[in-house]
């Protein structure tokens, strides 16, 4: 058949050559596109490929390394964006649709290569802190966090070609692995289109991207338990993949994220003349049209007050009544298609099964409404069904059957506790969302229904205005769900980094742990230099350096004159009659006049490349200090954090300096993690 997609294998664009052709049909006219198939492609060479060639390339690349590369990416494709929207209408996506899928991709792009600055400059991670091991400190643990040497498989769903294939690379490009996106078949012409602008780009390294566009017969059999899968679509689909032998016999991580049945509660309080209501009717109308329904956080349940149930099917109806259906290309139309009439079909067969036990009260099965610029025998319209299910909690088959389309059913509660009971029914979703200016009522929905979903959406008029809706995973937030769901994490900030990371518990002395992770564990070596540290620039400086300060012996004036300048008259420091009672012996130092005198005696005052104090990681006081106690520091170079340089501002590193503060007997009595923003020798 003509019109054969390539796909992108091996370092270069190949013509499949046998195997099964999917066509792929414009979703408004049903008009020819292109040609998927895998044909030729062998998923166990791309993986070799991707583990020899582009693995190695990302995991010596350091984490900022590999967030700048990310964020010229999203630049490049930004400038790109809008060659990608005529191609997305064609799956039916209107305006707002193609914006989630190809500006909210690129959006993640941009998100997590921020996350760059949350981790150090090199290509692992150290992770938490030290635990000691042992009565004289001589031997630790800590752990580290090391990319994985395989390659990420994304099986991928076809209702977002571009976000789906960005919200998952980004991750584990940042984590240091190459990727293989086996793109949906149905959709794949628009996620190739980016790839080929991506692989023009030359930005990423070779094989850190492959592509196939047809079927993945076989994907899962040449993977080791050095890759990761991931996987979006069905829920049955998601399971029989998870339950391969392979997948189990090498315990490969496998994240599975599923369609599944949302819900969205409406409070108590929420009646018809509040602004809640009115949200809710809103939120729920174009969750249902959105995408035309084919989204896996869609609205799928609506639970509401039984004695509302009759004003939200009123208004929920005059709402769906005035979305306008037809083609994306036309600026009046708010709905657009499904992908194709494949799926018209698939959801034809899941409504019938809702039919067997609830009624429509919006919507006509079957019905064909006016459409603007498009023919309705052509495309892959559906229009709106809204049902009624009137005993949720015995007609059961809406809490197990989806039909992935513009389908919402309404279903009562009387309680707050069966409202959650209906929510758990769902066996486990991505998202619940409820809209209630109760806060109180919000409190014990979140924690009752939280055990069941990835994300809950509190909606209100305090935050409608800003709020990015029921619908929208968030790239720092965790995207997925238990059960029904998948029980995995996409996304999630630096947690959906981690789940491409290995992570290592490491043991030895502070001295090796030390020299192993770039950052001073307690009990290391201490390195005394003849220059102060204030006066070296950032490159100058090396991870154990340290300066014992002079000593000062704490007098009652210090603690009065701090008193008097602070305002912090605190009874322990001020009055020795109302300490009976108390675990202080005496009237006690201020533990910030301790951390400000031990500023005071490890500062070097002249100027030099030490820009200015960035502020406090972390600060304990561990002992009372009393007068006539007298205190030093041990001021060490903890660690090193590169920053990039900016046009506006010299070249810079930010420095964790380790203050111990320490008595006359040697114990600690304040431990803080000082930063500063220091200059470096090199300004190009």
């Amino acid at each position: 058949m003509s019109n054969l997609l390539p796909n992108y294998a091996l370092g270069q664009w190949i013509t499949p050559k046998g195997g099964q052709e999917i066509p792929q049909y414009d979703a408004i006219n049903g008009e020819l596109i292109s040609v998927a198939s895998s044909g030729g492609l062998d998923f166990g060479e791309m993986m070799d490929y991707a583990r020899k060639v582009g693995n190695p390339k990302l995991r010596k690349m350091t984490f900022h390394e590999r967030g700048m590369m990310i964020k010229k990416l999203a630049l490049h494709l930004f400038e790109k964006r809008k060659d990608y929207y005529p191609m997305s209408y064609r799956t039916g996506a209107t305006k707002i649709d193609s914006w989630v899928d190809i500006e909210g991709g690129i959006g993640n792009l941009f998100a997590n290569a921020s996350l760059r600055k949350k981790f150090p400059n090199q290509p692992f991670d150290v992770d938490g802190d030290y635990i000691p091991l042992s009565k004289e400190g001589t031997f630790i643990g800590h752990h580290i966090m090391v990319p994985r040497r395989g390659v990420a498989v994304h099986i991928n769903a076809f209702n977002f070609p571009i976000w789906g294939m960005l919200e998952k690379c980004a991750v584990n490009w940042l984590a240091g692995m190459p990727a293989i996106v086996k793109a949906a078949e149905s959709t794949s012409f628009l996620t190739q289109a980016m790839v080929r602008d991506i692989i023009d780009s030359g930005i990423l390294p070779e094989g850190a991207l492959q592509l196939a566009c047809g079927t993945g017969f076989g994907i899962i059999e040449p993977l080791t338990s050095q890759d990761v899968c991931t996987f979006t679509g069905s829920a049955d689909t998601g399971r029989m993949l998870k339950a391969h032998s392979n997948i189990i016999q090498n315990a490969i991580p496998f994240n599975m994220e599923a369609d599944s049945l949302n819900c969205s509660v409406l409070g108590e309080d929420a009646t018809p003349d509040t602004e809640e209501f009115a949200l809710f009717i809103k939120e729920v109308a174009r969750e249902m049209t959105g995408k035309c329904g084919q989204k896996c956080t869609a609205i799928r349940r609506v639970i509401v007050p039984e004695n509302l149930i009759e004003d939200v099917q009123i208004a929920l109806g005059k709402r769906l009544s005035k979305t306008t259906i037809g083609s994306p290309f036309e600026k009046e139309v708010r709905m657009g298609a499904l992908v194709s009439k494949e799926q018209v079909e698939e959801v034809n067969k899941q409504v019938r099964k809702l039919m067997e036990e609830q009624e429509i009260v919006y919507g006509e099965y079957g019905k064909q409404s006016n459409l603007i610029g498009a023919e309705w025998d052509k495309g892959a319209f559906y229009h709106p069904l809204l049902f009624l299910n009137n005993d949720p909690f015995n007609k059961v088959a809406v809490h197990e059957t989806e039909a992935f389309g513009p389908v919402s059913t309404l279903m009562p509660y009387k309680n707050m506790e069966e409202a959650i009971t209906l929510a758990q029914m769902g066996k486990g979703s991505l998202v619940s969302s409820i809209c209630t200016n109760d806060d109180d009522m919000a409190r014990e929905f979140v924690v009752g229904a939280a055990s069941h979903h990835g994300r809950i959406l509190v909606l209100n008029r305090r935050s409608a205005k800003e709020s990015t809706g029921h619908g929208s995973p968030m790239p720092l937030l965790v995207h997925g769900g238990p059960g029904r769901a998948g029980g995995g994490e996409e996304m999630g900030g630096l947690r959906g980094v981690k789940h491409y990371l290995q992570r290592c518990a490491i043991q030895g002395s502070p001295q090796t742990l030390t020299k192993v992770t770039g950052v001073f564990q307690p009990g290391g070596d201490y390195i005394e230099k003849p220059i102060h540290p204030f006066m070296k620039h950032f490159e100058e400086l090396e991870v154990g350096e340290t300066v014992f300060t002079h000593k000062h012996t704490v007098t009652e004036t210090d603690i009065v004159n701090f008193a008097n300048v602070s305002g912090d008259n605190f009874y322990a420091h001020m009055d020795a009659t109302s300490l009976e009672g108390t675990m202080f012996e005496g009237r006690v130092a201020h533990g910030y006049f301790v951390l400000s005198k031990a500023a005071g005696l490890f500062v070097e005052p002249k100027k030099g490349p030490v820009l200015l104090n960035y502020g406090l990681d972390e600060c304990r006081f561990t002992k009372p200090v009393y007068p006539g106690m007298t205190i030093g520091v041990k001021f060490t170079v903890k660690e090193k954090l590169d920053q990039e340089k900016r046009e506006d501002e010299p070249a810079k590193g930010i420095v964790k300096f380790l203050v111990d503060v320490y008595d006359e007997t040697g114990e600690t009595v304040a431990i803080a993690t000082i930063l500063t923003m220091v200059k470096k020798l090199n300004q190009a």
